[in-house]
């Protein structure tokens, strides 16, 4: 109960403080992009943030007066015991469920609980938030999404609380139990949330950060980055923190504690108005996410060694069968048998592809370098594709330079793979009678690479992921050209090993030009010698 003295100090506090207050509050419960339902003892959904509305894409008039199972694709007896332990335990944290959207889209996600109490210590509710642990949506899209909306929310709620401040208690009331909510949230949140202001000095630390690098907020709350670095245990995120080179930052982070764990920081603005209060950093757990990526990373390995020794023993015997060895053939055997053999060189391409994908997902793609001419290499691969070149009836022009590039430190190997993929792309998606251009130029710090075709192009929503693993444009696709969707991948991952790097140029239906650039500095060769 609240006494009369209380309750007067309560009328007599400024109307602009508890407005203050309170728009704080909400304010900061709405900015967590964190999806959160208050659910009271009988498992009824009676209110829902905003991320809660986006990520479940119910509106809240849908989802309100709801019963909790219907937000999870779980079996039924999963979600009963999910209410059995929620009024048996005091916190529930990271338990993996289920989640099913309105338009039955099935997500994995984390769900913690903390209950809710009276001030007789019974449970009177309890907030429950998701963490989605999908890698489905895009990130930086969802923030810009949401700063915009959230502009137009924040003053949806300044007028509301101007109407709503006739009762000062009750809005004094409210704030503060605005204030409880996004206390709790930020305690009992699963990944670890750090707050600096302006002056970038540590304004907030949750727990799970505190757990994270096993230190005590009383000793680092309030202190700039310049102490903080001196912190053996924070000094690498504090690095990323001053390193970020954009608004919204991302980027792994091992630390070593009593068992290895592998961090993703994120760094992102807080923003009220046009004007900066601070920067968030959110620190969440991929430990198990990298644990399975490398377990899966070690299988596909395995798979390919085992496939390479009977693919290469089938090719041999195809072989010798073609080129009489066993045997006079008829000519439709030897129409089969050909068949065959080009099904089978595409299986070896592929072994090889997936095992030079392992061998850099796991840091042993070896480079030997040795100076080369880049032209020398670049009129290899021509020679060898001319072939295709006349079959096809390309107008083929290779541009060399007018003066004598310098050599280049490079694994000329690797290098001509990534030219030969170029160049054989180029081919393969320009129809009979198109045209191709190979070119290549020196600007006294790097020697740049160039193709251009006038073929089928690369759609604009596409763009993006085009060298990332197995990816193959919708186009290239029904065009029925065959590949793997690795050959970029791999291309991307020698030119920057190299100290260089590669990009394109493309409109669908009209063309596509790829480039990429090799460095000539001192700093590059001793890059090249680690190798």
């Amino acid at each position: 109960m609240i006494s009369d003295s209380n309750k007067n100090n309560k009328k007599n506090l400024p109307i602009e403080e508890l407005l203050t207050l309170e728009s704080y509050i909400k304010d900061f419960w709405q900015f967590l992009p964190l999806p959160v339902c208050y659910v009271n003892p009988l498992h009824i959904v009676l209110d829902v943030d905003e991320s809660f509305i986006k990520f479940s894409k119910y509106t809240s008039t849908e989802i309100i007066g709801e019963d909790l199972g219907k937000l999870f694709a779980d079996p039924p007896e999963k979600i009963e015991d999910l209410k059995k332990d929620i009024l048996a335990k005091e916190i529930i944290s990271n338990r993996e469920m289920i989640f099913l959207t309105k338009d039955k889209e099935s997500i994995p996600v984390d769900i913690s609980i903390i209950p809710r109490k009276d001030e007789k210590g019974v449970i009177i509710g309890y907030f429950l938030s998701i963490t989605d642990i999908s890698e489905s949506k895009k990130f930086q899209q969802e923030l810009e999404e949401k700063v915009k909306k959230r502009t137009k929310e924040l003053e949806t709620t300044r007028m509301a609380l101007t109407n709503m401040l006739e009762d000062v208690e009750e809005t004094k009331e409210r704030a503060e139990e605005e204030r409880s909510k996004t206390l709790a949230i930020i305690n009992n949140l699963a990944d670890g949330l750090l707050i600096f202001n302006q002056k970038n000095k540590l304004s907030l630390i949750n727990p799970r950060a505190e757990e994270f690098f096993d230190l005590k907020s009383r000793d680092i709350v309030d202190r700039p980055i310049s102490e903080l670095i001196t912190f053996p245990t924070l000094k690498s995120t504090i690095e990323i923190f001053e390193e970020r080179t954009k608004e919204i930052f991302r980027k792994e982070l091992s630390l070593q504690k009593p068992k290895e764990i592998t961090l993703e920081i994120t760094t992102i603005p807080i923003v009220m108005g046009n004007e900066r209060l601070g920067t968030l950093i959110i620190l969440h757990d991929i430990t198990r996410e990298k644990m399975v990526e490398r377990l899966k990373t070690e299988f596909v390995s395995l798979s390919a060694h085992q496939l390479r020794t009977p693919l290469s023993a089938i090719k041999w015997t195809l072989r010798m069968l073609l080129d009489g060895d066993l045997g006079k053939i008829t000519g439709e055997q030897r129409e089969f048998v050909e068949k065959t053999y080009q099904s089978n060189e595409r299986m070896i391409t592929l072994i090889n592809d997936l095992l030079d994908v392992t061998r850099i997902e796991e840091g042993r793609y070896v480079y030997k370098p040795v100076f080369s001419q880049l032209e020398d290499m670049v009129q290899s691969v021509v020679d060898v594709l001319e072939e295709e070149i006349k079959r096809k009836e390309i107008k083929f022009e290779f541009k060399k330079p007018e003066t004598k590039l310098p050599k280049v430190k490079v694994d000329k190997e690797k290098i001509g793979l990534v030219i030969n993929n170029l160049i054989n792309n180029a081919i393969r998606y320009t129809p009979s009678g198109g045209e191709i251009t190979v070119s290549l130029s020196y600007n006294g710090k790097e020697i740049e690479f160039s193709v251009t075709d006038t073929g089928i192009g690369i759609p604009k929503d596409q763009q993006e992921r085009i060298f990332t693993k197995f990816f193959r444009a919708a186009n290239a696709m029904r065009k029925g050209t065959e590949g793997t969707g690795l050959g970029l991948f791999i291309a991307k991952n020698i030119v920057e090993a190299h100290g260089g790097k590669i990009w394109f140029k493309s409109k669908e239906g009209e063309g596509t030009t790829f480039y990429f650039t090799i460095p000539i500095k001192k700093e590059f060769e001793e890059f090249l010698e680690k190798f």
